[in-house]
């Protein structure tokens, strides 16, 4: 819906004043060469008459003028997602437009603004991208559009009215690119190729003819009669096996990466790690804690499964205190039966850290098969590797060794005591997690 209040969405351009800046010096000269004043008048009545005809050119031609934003209603978070607006000139002359698109403040840009020339009839459509690094609902406000003729000396502003809230939630399309790679068989930068292993799980395959090698403690001495022949029982994998991501929502995962925090990483990775999961024919589900716990998610493979998991993750926030990993074994105990692999999305930053929640993390992986998830900063690695030509560079790098040492040794500690690791940047955070869970399921450790 346009807002047509004529004399109020009037402006002056720079060209206008460009006019009249060269009158004022006519005008000015005249005052020392007094036959040129007559010269003077006669340009600055050219100057008002031009303005005059461009404002009459722009009240009864800049009307049929349309504009339309084409956004989706959903973002994916840390994706580039395009937006898309369509511009019409239907009037009988060309015209010159800026368009200027009111975003959202989370992005924080102030100078958004397009231009172009569209001929008479003439239709285009401008496409930009935005990257949006949290997670909520961001509001697009209007779309104003600012018409100028051929004359350029003033242009009117027309405004639509197009207010629109889009969500941003995890990356859905990270998630499908991954799904494509494991599912096509891609390199996974040294993924693990799942192997079958027939007879060492629980879960019942077919019945076959028996082969020499066979085991015949798997005779199925039933079939064997009607058949006439030696049958065996043939098991494979577990297929159906429960999945966890545990997210930690601490003031530890604050910390940001590339403009997001670890905590947006993590999530982002929960809902890949569970997409791969379902395609497995396994059950996932999610929990989240910080002081105390947060969102607990079922294990489930049931069709909305995923999208249950999507808008769970969507709504999650840091909250500012210590992680309490007493709680968590609380909730894993009271809320997690049967034995399931679970990815528990951290950071620890000292061994301190790690010292404290060590014996809780020894107690879960005890119950379930454990997977710690945490980070490595990439800035001090990079910090660790230059060459330092100075006493203060020496220092700096000095201290970024000492703590690149220590989440290694952290790794390390965890590894000595059966609790499995990924110690990773959150660029191949997805990768790597995808990697342990093949690893794991193929090695039938599930």
């Amino acid at each position: 819906m346009k807002k047509n209040k004529f004399i109020s969405n009037i402006y002056l351009t720079n060209w206008f004043y460009l006019l009249l800046g060269i009158s004022a010096s006519f005008f000015i000269i005249s005052f020392l060469f007094e036959h040129l004043f007559f010269y003077a008048q006669f340009f600055l009545a050219l100057v008002i008459s031009y303005f005059f005809i461009d404002l009459l050119i722009l009240f009864f031609g800049s009307e049929n003028i349309e504009a339309e934003r084409i956004v989706k209603d959903q973002f994916n978070l840390g994706d580039k997602n395009q937006i898309k607006v369509r511009l019409k000139n239907r009037n009988n002359i060309p015209v010159k437009i800026k368009l200027i698109d009111e975003l959202p403040f989370q992005f924080q840009i102030r100078d958004f603004s397009e231009f172009l020339t569209l001929e008479r009839g003439e239709e285009k459509i401008i496409s930009y991208q935005l990257i949006p690094v949290k997670r909520g609902s961001y509001l697009f406000g209007a779309l104003n559009v600012f018409v100028r003729s051929f004359l350029s000396t003033v242009q009117r502003r027309i405004q639509f009215s197009q207010d629109v809230t889009v969500k941003v939630y995890p990356s859905v399309r990270l998630m499908r690119e991954y799904e494509l790679k494991v599912f096509t068989k891609l390199n996974l930068n040294q993924g693990v190729k799942k192997v079958r292993q027939i007879g060492n799980a629980q879960e019942f395959e077919q019945i076959k003819p028996y082969v020499q090698g066979d085991d015949f403690r798997k005779i199925n001495w039933k079939a064997t009669g009607r058949k006439g022949g030696l049958m065996v029982n043939q098991f494979q994998d577990e297929r159906s096996q429960t999945i966890y991501s545990i997210v930690d929502k601490s003031r530890a995962m604050k910390m940001p990466f590339n403009n997001m925090t670890l905590l947006d990483h993590s999530i982002n990775s929960a809902l890949v790690i569970s997409n791969i999961a379902l395609r497995k024919d396994d059950k996932v589900g999610l929990m989240t804690f910080s002081d105390k716990l947060g969102v607990h998610v079922k294990a489930d493979k049931l069709g909305g499964q995923l999208r249950k998991l999507l808008e769970n993750l969507y709504r999650q926030k840091t909250r500012y205190n210590e992680a309490n990993f007493e709680m968590l074994y609380f909730g894993i105990r009271q809320n997690i039966k049967g034995r399931s692999l679970l990815f528990l999305y951290s950071n620890f930053e000292s061994t301190y850290a790690m010292e404290r929640a060590m014996p809780v993390l020894r107690k879960i992986s005890k119950l379930h098969l454990l997977v710690v998830v945490f980070f490595e900063n990439k800035g001090l690695v990079e910090k660790s590797n230059i060459k330092a030509s100075n006493i203060e560079e020496i220092y700096l790098q000095t201290i970024a060794q000492k703590s690149v040492i220590e989440k290694q040794t952290i790794a390390a500690e965890l590894n000595k005591f059966g609790i499995n690791t990924i110690l990773t940047t959150p660029e191949k955070l997805n990768v790597d997690t995808i990697n342990k869970y093949l690893e794991l399921k193929s090695r039938g450790l599930i």
